[in-house]
């Protein structure tokens, strides 16, 4: 597996930070070719399933990641929340937790991606794609 991790810290207050983060369908906005479905609608939960639909039309794949922790922040508690992955084409899983901190709001995303046949010998390129792609994607979601 491919490890990465992204951190920054946003003047917004934790909840707003948490609200944009898990905003899943905002996140097709910001990844290049690729759309945001949810399942099933309504608030996000353990067992709730993102699919990322990368490609254009019939030439593409979906990236379904189901919910297995969730645990939006609450007072000075941080929020945190777990997805695995659960698609024929990319593996692994990811985790964001966002914290209060100096009176705004710190986000660690860590994430663990592979691509399903590809040799261990692309983890780097893997990793410094990952890491630049959901950076930005980080970036402007807290930008709004």
């Amino acid at each position: 597996m491919a490890p990465f991790r992204i951190e920054r810290r946003s003047p917004l207050p934790v909840d707003e930070t948490w609200r944009r983060l898990t905003d899943w369908p905002r996140h097709g906005a910001h990844v290049p070719l690729s759309g945001v479905t949810v399942r099933p609608a309504g608030p996000t939960r353990v067992g709730t399933v993102v699919v990322v639909r990368t490609g254009v039309g019939r030439a593409g794949f979906d990236d379904p990641m189901e919910v297995v922790r969730w645990g939006p922040p609450t007072g000075d508690a941080p929020g945190s929340c777990r997805l695995e992955k659960r698609g024929s084409v990319v593996l692994g899983w990811a985790e964001i937790e966002v914290r209060p901190r100096d009176g705004g709001s710190e986000v660690v995303w860590r994430e663990e991606a592979r691509i399903r046949g590809l040799p261990r010998l692309f983890d780097p390129p893997t990793v410094w794609s990952g890491r630049l792609l959901f950076g930005r994607v980080v970036d402007a979601l807290l930008k709004g």
